[in-house]
């Protein structure tokens, strides 16, 4: 693009020193600032790109300068004579506002047959030639307290290159030579960055295919370069690529890295070395560092831990990045979905109210743990397999707001190892910590490894363990069903558990199971958001702490019932129970709210017409329990208001009782009616028959069954 001349960069003033500027780059850099007003040293030994002979190269491109209006004066001199360069733009001029080392040759040849003229000349031209003319120009710059110094690295530095193991060493001394000089120059105004560049040149010619030789025109990073010269440009210490009209900044990077030793008092061993490898390799987290103090104060900091004992082998410190689409696709995996206007907040990014299921959160410590040998370390006695591992016990508490998208570091320790004696319950704790070091969430995962007890441990765990609290000896409160799907446990586990018992018949089988099983998670993830939804109006942020004990396993496609019991303090109490065979699989469980907002129309805590009538139905059972007995029938009645279902009662004839439900077992009989119907068929308004032609009295299961209640209820006989 062509700027104006209202916005065009100008050089007026500035006087500059480009080495090696005969041909090439250094002719174009000359150009371009000649051109845009600033007084131009044009230097040039004259010598070919093996460093040999001389021309007028340099006295070629000074005509071209003032031929086009310019100013510059022509400099012979070598790069290793770096003062007699800046001494001539002094001389010729009085300052030295900006240094261009671009001067450089090849002596291209295999490392073993690299002499040591071919390595020192590369040395003395490339690197020592730099270094000598920027420690001329340092005084200068540093009175003027102003300057701009630019090194000329190269792919085969930054990248290495066949042949050239002379030239890359040098190239990529230029980068360090210029990170310094940029950190020393800091607080005189003197920027110092690189440029590597790929351009067609003397020293490129028969090198590079011909179609890529054309194109890579020195003409067009020369403009790169000038502005990395402009006293706008801010950069100090950057690396920029640049080669056919295209640039890029290149830095380097350092990895997350891991502990090898177990403790400050601790020795590294090749054999621990040869296990972490892949954490020691890992770039997945790689981060750039400013500066040398940015390294030193990581590694303080984990020497600090050492010593504190949190990172020893029964620690571990990840990070989990996660987006918009991680939150959704986890949002899927636990039951979202659109039909059900309420989801649509965990399922749009574009929601006004988006947001996370709290439990998503579970997630950074599982991974950690995962990817770890945590567990394997906090029970060195025994030798386990995936097949062997159980999650026994899960807990999850939010600090604050939770973000919908941002990197969470994570540290997990084990703070527990209990022994069950049928095997080994190891409990870990994952703090999670945003990028401001805010703590966002904490988990406790309890992992439950068969055939690792019976190692004398302690049975009980320590106080600062969450505990799981028993459910209330009363009919619950509220009763929501979720079916789950075939494609439950294959779509849950894309949120980052790929343990195969999910997905692989073979390995389940292997595990003991007939088919693959849903993760427990899956099925806590399925409950709270139920609890959510009855006690917590689907807002995130009211969610405060959870807790469940996964006691038996969940089949895809199997119907999970939540019981729900509501306490004091904002607690939630549940329960979750597979419809299909009447399995409690989640036990012990709670949810705590900071504020709890009831949902209208639940299934239980709503006063009817026909809670009187079922309270007189209940006092006639109980004076004729041996006629109830006699039926042994269960029969649940679905009680409807404006075509909802807002309560259930129970006539067990078993036991026998009357309760609110739902059912606790099986139903034999199931008759659904509206709360005016109910109490119109108990006056005798409505007739049983006429209700059920006309659609007022629903009955699946057992119909004949309730013709057995006449007898029992008497006066009540219509119900």
């Amino acid at each position: 693009m062509v700027s104006s001349n209202a916005n065009q960069l100008r050089y007026d003033g500035r006087v500059v020193i480009v080495t090696g500027a005969g041909a090439g780059l250094g002719r174009e850099y000359a150009l371009l600032f000649g051109s845009r007003g600033a007084k131009v040293v044009v230097n040039d030994l004259g010598g070919n790109f093996h460093g040999q002979g001389k021309s007028n190269a340099a006295d070629k491109v000074v005509d071209e300068i003032r031929a086009a209006g310019g100013t510059a004066v022509a400099d012979y001199n070598s790069v290793v004579d770096g003062d007699k360069i800046i001494q001539t733009a002094m001389e010729a001029f009085g300052r030295v506002d900006i240094l261009i080392n671009n001067a450089g040759i090849l002596r291209d040849k295999s490392l073993a047959r690299i002499s040591d003229e071919d390595w020192n000349l590369i040395q003395d031209v490339h690197l020592k030639g730099s270094f000598l003319t920027t420690r001329a120009v340092w005084p200068i710059m540093k009175k003027q307290n102003y300057g701009r110094i630019i090194m000329t690295s190269s792919n085969s530095g930054v990248y290495g290159n066949f042949g050239q193991a002379n030239y890359s060493a040098a190239k990529l001394g230029l980068v360090g030579l210029a990170n310094t000089v940029a950190i020393e120059g800091a607080k005189n105004n003197i920027h110092c960055n690189v440029i590597v560049p790929t351009a067609a040149s003397r020293m490129t010619e028969g090198i590079l295919p011909e179609i890529l030789f054309n194109e890579l025109k020195p003409k067009l990073i020369a403009p790169v370069v000038a502005y990395l010269c402009h006293e706008s440009c801010e950069d100090t210490g950057a690396i920029i690529e640049s080669a056919a009209g295209w640039a890029t900044k290149v830095h380097f990077v350092r990895g997350k890295g891991s502990i090898l030793r177990t403790s400050i008092d601790e020795v590294v061993t090749p054999e621990y070395v040869k296990t972490v490898w892949h954490q020691v390799t890992d770039m997945s987290n790689a981060k750039h560092l400013n500066a040398i103090g940015e390294a030193s104060l990581s590694l303080v900091d984990v020497l600090e831990k050492l010593r504190e004992g949190k990172n020893a082998e029964n620690s571990v410190t990840e990070t989990y990045k996660f987006n918009f689409k991680d939150v959704i696709l986890y949002a899927l995996g636990v039951g979202a979905t659109v039909s059900n206007e309420s989801d649509l907040r965990f399922l749009y990014e574009n929601h006004p109210d988006f947001s996370v299921i709290p439990t998503f959160f579970i997630l950074p410590g599982l991974l950690s743990v995962m990817g770890s040998n945590l567990t394997a370390t906090a029970i060195p006695h025994a030798s386990f397999d995936l097949t062997n591992i159980l999650h026994g016990e899960q807990y999850i508490e939010l600090f604050d707001s939770v973000p919908t998208d941002g990197i969470l570091t994570t540290t997990t320790s084990v703070i527990d190892v209990l022994d069950k004696k049928s095997g080994a319950l190891v409990i870990t704790q994952s703090d999670s910590y945003d990028e401001n070091g805010t703590l966002i969430a904490r988990g406790q995962s309890s992992t439950f490894v068969v055939g690792a007890g019976n190692f004398n441990g302690k049975s009980k765990a320590s106080p600062n363990v969450k505990a799981l609290v028993a459910n209330p000896k009363r009919s619950p409160d509220a009763s929501v069903q979720i079916k789950t799907t075939r494609n439950q446990a294959a779509l849950y586990r894309l949120s980052g558990d790929l343990n195969p018992l999910h997905i692989d018949p073979g390995f389940s089988a292997i595990a003991g199971y007939k088919t693959p099983i849903l993760h427990g998670l899956c099925s806590m993830g399925i409950s709270v958001k139920a609890v959510l939804n009855q006690y917590g109006a689907d807002d995130s942020n009211l969610f405060k702490a959870a807790k469940v004990r996964f006691s038996k396993p969940v089949l895809p496609s199997q119907t999970l019932r939540v019981d729900m019991w509501k306490e004091p303090n904002n607690r939630v109490c549940f329960r979750t129970v597979v419809v299909e065979t009447n399995t409690e699989v989640l036990s012990g469980a709670y949810v705590d709210f900071k504020k709890i907002i009831v949902k209208p129309n639940m299934t239980a805590g709503q006063s009817l017409q026909s809670d009187a009538l079922f309270t007189a139905i209940k006092e006639r059972i109980a004076e004729n329990e041996a006629k109830a007995k006699a039926i042994n029938a269960v029969f649940l009645y679905k009680i409807t208001d404006a075509g909802k279902v807002v309560k259930e009662w129970v006539l067990d004839l078993k036991s026998p009782k009357v309760y609110e439900g739902p059912v606790q077992g099986k139903a034999d009989t199931t008759m659904t009616i509206s709360d005016g119907d109910f109490v119109d068929l108990a006056m005798g308004k409505l007739q049983p028959q006429a209700a059920f032609m006309k659609g007022k009295l629903k009955i699946t299961g057992n119909i004949m069954l309730a013709q057995k209640l006449a007898p029992l209820l008497k006066t009540e006989a219509k119900l």
